[in-house]
């Protein structure tokens, strides 16, 4: 089995594999084959395939709606270690701070399945395009739901509120500036928690991760 480029390179020159190395591929469904290295190019990595199985999907899931960062490379980062942590959804929002309002999903969704290679999940994130604050807070209907915000009111610490007998949740992140009072205001009406995420201001993309991490502990 000859594999695409960007899988060819990933095992060649980030995994670093050599010929006879066993090795794991998933299409991001759960499906998993197990494979071994004939020829490691890093153009064309040519596998033999030893199995196939089918790893069934977490009943839990975590996700985020995070604004978009003026940063492009900061808001990669933050798509790489989610998705390498085990962020089930991403949703990347335009708040009424947002300065970036334009995105490559394909680049975006490359970033994630890199991760998930090199993590070795074998689900990928579901990855939404942009969608406004406004239109999508209404659509929200996971179990738990929190905002994390930076003014100082009303807040509790995020890890003080998770249920771990909860199935889903989501957490929303705001842009750099934060959200504004009128956003908080609409996501408590929609039945999200206040949290904060420690002493620290955090940027977003950190916010992000640590959020993440909470949720995923959490679980």
């Amino acid at each position: 089995m000859e594999l695409d480029e960007e899988a060819s390179k990933h095992i060649v020159q980030v995994l670093r594999m050599k010929p006879a190395d066993p090795l794991q591929l998933t299409d991001g469904k759960g499906n998993v084959l197990d494979a071994e290295v004939l020829r490691d190019n890093k153009k064309k990595c040519l596998v033999k395939l030893t199995g196939k199985r089918f790893i069934e999907k977490e009943p839990r899931s975590i996700s985020i709606g995070i604004s978009l960062l003026k940063n492009a490379s900061r808001f990669e980062w933050f798509l790489e270690k989610a998705t390498e942590i085990g962020v089930t959804e991403i949703i990347p929002l335009l708040c009424s701070r947002t300065e970036k309002h334009h995105v490559r999903i394909d680049r975006l969704k490359s970033i994630l399945i890199s991760a998930l290679l090199q993590s070795k999940q074998v689900w990928l994130p579901e990855l939404h395009e942009p969608l406004s604050f406004t239109d999508s807070i209404h659509r929200f209907a996971q179990q738990q739901k929190f905002i994390a915000h930076c003014e100082e009111k009303g807040q509790r610490n995020l890890s003080d509120l998770i249920n771990p007998n909860v199935q889903s949740r989501v957490i929303l992140i705001g842009p750099e500036g934060d959200f504004t009072r009128e956003e908080i205001t609409l996501a408590l009406e929609h039945t999200f928690l206040p949290v904060s995420l420690g002493p620290s201001r955090l940027r977003s993309e950190t916010a992000g991760i640590v959020a993440v991490t909470l949720l995923n502990v959490k679980s």
